[in-house]
């Protein structure tokens, strides 16, 4: 007696044959990089670190703008007037119906720390600018690497479930002989045809799991499709827990940005003082005018230097330095906030990384345990020495661990990221 697959047993089978020759069609097509030209891609195309880049570019276009109060400046001037008659006085003419004056203004800075002041902060603010890019790229950059290691982990994780797939097709594939040919019984083909369409389904969902993960790091690395992994990722190895501490507290470029923020508003403070002190400046304006108007020449010049002293400005200079003194405060407690954050961020993370490995090892010693009892109830039930209940268990229970199996392998590789990030050693 010959029996027929079950129906829908069947369709996903097709379903399956050409979901898998879509998606193996596509993953042909994607872009397939390294970890290392992932970071380095997003690193130059990410949008993100390109604003952080045009903000360097505006702080030193501000840093020219703060400078040009502090350099000489030259401007100049023409005029024409022009009068339906000359005005005449007594014979004379006073004032001509046609006259033309040419001017030139050069006004010099002489003494201005206030100016001054302002050229420098500007500077800092370039620092603060450039290490603030500085950690935008650091964030940028283990988003790609945690994106990346999801990609591969996810790819590992179909592995695992195909596996399942294919030794839960080669089980039904037994049970639907056994009961065609008279020696097994229904109930086990279709336990073994239900086991089949689970694994079958999960088969999809990691593929779906794959496309996303996929779009994801195409997106950080600045690419209009998805990218695809080209191979296991190495990681270098983690510094010791006081070393890595050591290294946060000193390198982490979220912490050099808090502390080259402090400095900035320090000095900033520091320098309150120019809003009270007097500045000087000189101008030189060479002149010519034709006709001249008396008593002034056809063409001269005259030269002036100007002395200012803010003795009140309505409270501006008093408001400012609160306000500066208030900034450096907050700037300096934001760098030991910083630095807390950063020594927690080490140990958490090598807390993580610790409990991961260890968590590793034994999810692959209990995959290995699972598979051998699946060949174990494999053989069993061959030989009809059990039934098929024990098989569908021992399937499950080893398709399970194999997923949790590249699920804690994948724990441990982002675990080892983030230790890296946050001791300042990645990227």
């Amino acid at each position: 007696m010959t029996m027929r697959r079950h129906p829908s047993l069947r369709l996903a089978l097709v379903g399956l044959a050409v979901t898998a020759a879509g998606l193996s069609a596509r993953a042909g097509e994607l872009r397939h990089l390294s970890m290392d030209e992932a970071v380095r891609l997003s690193l130059a195309r990410n949008p993100t670190y390109e604003i952080a880049r045009e903000e360097i570019r505006r702080a030193q276009a501000l840093l020219e703008q703060a400078r040009s109060q502090s350099i000489p400046t030259l401007s100049g001037a023409a005029a024409y007037n022009r009068l339906d008659n000359d005005r005449v006085s007594a014979g004379v003419i006073v004032d001509p119906k046609s006259q033309a004056a040419l001017t030139a203004t050069l006004t010099i800075p002489l003494v201005s720390p206030r100016t001054w002041a302002a050229w420098s902060h500007a500077k800092d603010n370039i620092d603060v600018t450039r290490t603030s890019a500085n950690d935008t790229r650091r964030v940028i950059a283990v988003a790609t690497g945690h994106a990346y290691l999801a990609v591969f982990a996810q790819k590992r994780v179909l592995e695992a479930t195909l596996r399942a797939r294919d030794t839960a097709k080669a089980h039904y594939d037994f049970a639907h002989t056994r009961f065609a040919g008279g020696v097994g019984n229904r109930l086990d083909e279709v336990r073994a045809a239900q086991e089949l369409a689970t694994d079958e389904a999960l088969v999809h969902a990691s593929r779906s799991a794959i496309s996303r993960a996929q779009e994801a790091l195409g997106v950080l690395v600045g690419d209009d499709e998805p990218v695809d992994s080209a191979e296991e990722p190495v990681l270098p190895e983690a510094p010791p827990l006081p070393a890595a501490i050591d290294l946060a507290a000193k390198t982490r470029t979220d912490v050099i940005e808090a502390n080259t923020r402090a400095q900035a508003a320090q000095h900033a403070s520091r320098d309150n003082w120019t809003e009270y002190s007097p500045y000087v400046v000189g101008t030189f304006q060479p002149f010519y005018e034709n006709p001249p108007t008396e008593p002034l020449p056809k063409a001269g010049w005259q030269a002036q230097l100007l002395l200012t002293v803010p003795f009140y400005a309505g409270g501006l200079q008093q408001g400012l330095g609160r306000e500066r003194a208030a900034l450096s405060r907050e700037a300096e407690l934001g760098v030991e906030g910083t630095v807390r954050q950063a020594r927690s961020d080490v140990r958490a993370a090598f807390d993580t990384l610790q409990q991961a490995n260890a968590s590793l090892v034994q999810i692959r010693e209990a995959a290995r345990l699972a598979n051998e009892a699946l060949h174990l109830a494999t053989l069993a039930y061959n030989a009809g020495a059990t039934t098929d209940i024990e098989v569908i268990d021992a399937e499950r229970q080893a398709r399970d661990a194999e997923t949790q199996e590249e699920v804690a392998a994948d724990n441990a590789r982002q675990a080892q990221l983030d230790m890296l990030a946050a001791s300042g050693r990645f990227p």
